[in-house]
């Protein structure tokens, strides 16, 4: 695969708020695990903005240990916004398996797991990343 670090770099960060636009959504439906979901999948794509500007981003839900591969390759400045990037999304990446498949060995659905205040939480964690990265775009001179 070929990347172009513009490009991948614009793509995941539009790809991660269309997903928290949906979760906002979802939110004012009431459809918690939907909710949970979509914040789920915009934290890991705002984090694959920042790994896509400098290698390709690997196909985990949770690239946290590859954004802090990338710490030493950061202007100082940046690296603590791009830690605390790596760990809401490492907070975040067990909700993906969670909110598709709820909890199977215990025949527990994403419905009996997930409630407002979960929903709430996460729409908070989504919001604090996309602050996040807009900063630490702005800090390497990156525009989307």
């Amino acid at each position: 695969m070929s990347l172009n670090p513009a490009t991948e770099v614009t793509y995941r960060h539009r790809l991660a708020l269309e997903h928290l636009e949906r979760a906002e959504r979802l939110y004012s439906l009431g459809d918690w695990v939907g909710a949970v979901s979509a914040c789920q999948l915009s934290v890991e794509s705002f984090a694959k903005a920042v790994i896509a500007a400098f290698e390709v981003p690997t196909w985990s839900h949770d690239p946290s240990n590859q954004l802090h591969g990338l710490l030493r390759r950061l202007p100082a400045h940046s690296v603590d916004d791009v830690k605390k990037l790596a760990d809401l999304a490492r907070e975040m990446a067990p909700e993906h398996g969670r909110s598709s498949y709820g909890e199977p060995s215990a025949a527990i659905l994403p419905s009996d797991i997930y409630r407002e205040d979960h929903a709430s939480d996460s729409l908070e964690r989504a919001r604090k990343a996309r602050k996040t990265i807009d900063e630490v775009l702005r800090q390497l001179n990156i525009r989307v």
